[in-house]
């Protein structure tokens, strides 16, 4: 229970998809229901990790997290955050820190030894919150893309 509302976890589902974008825009990443519907059912199918909703006692989403292994040649596999954002109304309430410790849980299930999370060097507010989960910054980089045709 946070507040007044009890938060329940859940696994995330293509009927999601509407509210699962609307949280990814506000993290500045602004897809399509569509999109984000199809990226769900590829995920569900594939066994691509789990993606998890935190919901309230009315079932609106109030957050989510995606969790998947990753494997590398060179390393072992890891776990990895692929995003985690709490509606910003409901921030600083512990719903984060619930999605992160259910990930936790799915990863130590999952085989693997280390949880992995990339954060935007902006964002010193996400920065903070995992490091006072227990995440220490290993290693920084630069992302190079390339759009294909």
């Amino acid at each position: 229970m946070i507040g007044e509302s009890r938060i329940a976890l859940r696994t995330a589902g293509p009927h999601d998809a509407e509210e699962i974008a609307r949280l990814a825009t506000q993290l500045g990443y602004p897809p399509s229901p569509e999109e984000i519907r199809a990226r769900i059912e590829r995920v569900m199918a594939e066994k691509l990790g789990r993606i998890i909703a935190a919901v309230d006692d009315s079932g609106a989403v109030l957050g989510w997290t995606h969790v998947f292994v990753a494997y590398r040649i060179e390393s072992e596999p890891f776990a990895e955050i692929g995003g985690l954002v709490v509606d910003e109304s409901h921030r600083n309430r512990g719903i984060g820190r619930i999605l992160l410790e259910e990930a936790e849980k799915w990863a130590a299930a999952s085989g693997v030894s280390t949880l992995r999370v990339r954060s935007n060097m902006i964002r010193r507010d996400a920065h903070r919150f995992y490091e006072r989960a227990g995440y220490s910054c290993s290693k920084t980089q630069g992302v190079f893309d390339k759009r294909l045709s």
